[in-house]
């Protein structure tokens, strides 16, 4: 069931495949071969026309999921980090975690408790000292080539917001200075702890969260003026110019309105070197207008995908199946104004995930974050009871671990499509079933990524130059291909 030669005159591609399907594959490689197919799907391949640069795909470290791994055996704990970092595991390059606490917290705190201290003298990461960081140091260990780390704040302290709340309200003026330091010694503080930050963004989801946990409200002009005159100058004071800054970080159908602010040629010098966007706004659009758009807007910054799950849920306790069935709600199947709904029917996590995934690389998208690493089997802990879906589910009281089919999704990215490739063009000829992308990583590999949708086994020519060779994916797959550069 892999590939034959169609064409006498053609070369075969010396290829490997990977599936993961409905019927039980879990990243299995396929070893048998299919002779004597006919007229199947052609997929077309050319290296020579390039995209985007891809950065990574990966998770979060939250304390919940930290919190979680404590709980653990140390096999069961060892099994989870080598799952996703090591190279026999996900390989995940690309990460985030939250500064002070979030709705995936035991409860709230923050770095910076003492109202007044505005120059930080009692700023500390301890909190974070028995979960969160030894979570990411034993990632690091696992990972042979490393990882980078994206952090965001969902809330300033209350004592520097205007309600004086950890939900909702805006960040004082007075306190803007204050702010930008608290982002420069938390570089600090993990850099004493041996973890790197890569990158911050500005703020999680800064229309809010309907009221609900920790959030801290911007106008695009708001953050804007925060990034330009006091969190880009501090870091750039303090030797950090190199800390990426994100702006937006929250769902894609608003992206427009944040780019034309934050991008506006006025603004000068601009500390932004990019944008984030979350999926949350559908389970089935890419929103792919909108991403071109940022994409166009500011064509030397970077666009990154920083958080997506399955919410509003509990998560199915190994039961493979019902990851691939049309039976998951979100937060809008119930919550979403009416003239909205339409926008949020239920789904199949698995196909949102390979959909979502897929289509962001196709509209420009750099990386792509999934959010918590690991959940218990209620979707928590969470201390405002927000519960989600996290491709690994534990069971603390019994040392028990359930790998879902998300996890597998997320792996045939990050493990195949390494941090530096290059999205490549593509050419299929008509087949809306099977969704398709392709780059070629730093080592000359050229990573050919196909979903099929449908519910019957597919066949398709695999085209690369004068070479080509068949492939059988079967019905609701998903297969990373590996074509090895001949040198």
């Amino acid at each position: 069931m892999l590939f034959s030669s169609c064409e006498e005159n053609k070369d075969k591609l010396q290829l490997e495949v990977f599936e993961t399907s409905r019927s039980g594959h879990q990243l299995q490689k396929i070893e048998n071969v299919d002779e004597g197919v006919d007229k199947p799907i052609q997929i077309q391949i050319n290296p020579e026309k390039t995209y985007q640069t891809l950065i990574g795909f990966g998770g979060s470290f939250t304390e919940s999921s930290a919190y979680l791994l404590n709980q653990l055996s140390k096999e069961n704990r060892k099994k989870i980090i080598d799952a996703y970092f090591s190279d026999q595991g996900a390989k995940y390059s690309l990460t985030r975690t939250h500064m002070n606490s979030c709705d995936f917290s035991l409860g709230q705190y923050s770095y910076a408790p003492v109202e007044g201290d505005l120059e930080l003298e009692h700023f500390s990461v301890e909190e974070d000292e028995d979960d969160i960081i030894p979570m990411i140091k034993e990632a690091m260990k696992a990972s042979s080539e490393g990882f980078k780390i994206l952090s965001s704040p969902w809330t300033a302290p209350p004592w520097m917001k205007d309600n004086k709340d950890w939900v909702g309200g805006k960040l004082k003026e007075e306190f803007y200075p204050t702010w930008a330091l608290f982002f420069s010694k938390y570089v600090d503080a993990y850099a004493k702890h041996g973890i790197d930050i890569w990158g911050f963004t500005v703020e999680n989801e800064p229309h809010g969260n309907g009221n609900n946990w920790e959030s801290m409200h911007y106008t695009p002009q708001e953050m804007t003026k925060f990034v330009n005159n006091h969190l880009g100058p501090q870091l750039e004071k303090d030797g950090k110019q190199n800390v990426k800054i994100l702006g937006y970080d929250q769902n894609r159908e608003g992206l427009r309105e944040w780019v034309d602010e934050m991008f506006d040629e006025r603004h000068q010098p601009n500390y932004y070197d990019g944008t984030a966007v979350h999926w949350y706004e559908s389970t089935f659009k890419v929103f792919s207008e909108e991403l071109q758009y940022a994409r166009k807007k500011a064509s030397e910054k970077i666009l990154l995908q920083t958080e997506a799950c399955v919410d509003d849920q509990v998560p199915v306790w190994q039961e493979d199946d019902w990851y691939w069935r049309k039976e998951a709600t979100d937060w809008g199947f119930t919550w979403a104004p009416e003239e909205r709904k339409h926008l949020h029917p239920k789904y199949r996590p698995v196909y949102r995930y390979a959909r979502d995934i897929i289509g962001c690389i196709n509209n420009e998208v750099e990386g792509w974050i999934d959010w918590n690493m690991v959940l218990d089997r209620q979707g928590g802990p969470n201390w405002f009871e927000n519960w989600c879906v996290a491709p690994v589910i534990v069971d603390p009281d019994k040392d028990e671990v359930y790998f879902t089919p998300l996890y597998h999704v997320m792996a045939h990215f990050s493990k195949f499509i390494r941090p530096g490739a290059k999205r490549i063009d593509y050419k299929i000829n008509e087949d809306a079933d099977l969704l398709v992308t392709a780059a070629t990583n730093p080592d000359g590999s050229h990573i050919v990524i196909v979903f099929n949708t449908s519910k019957k086994l597919k066949n398709f020519e695999l085209q690369l130059g004068n070479q080509s060779s068949v492939v059988s994916i079967s019905p609701q797959a998903l297969q990373s291909i590996v074509i090895q550069n001949k040198t």
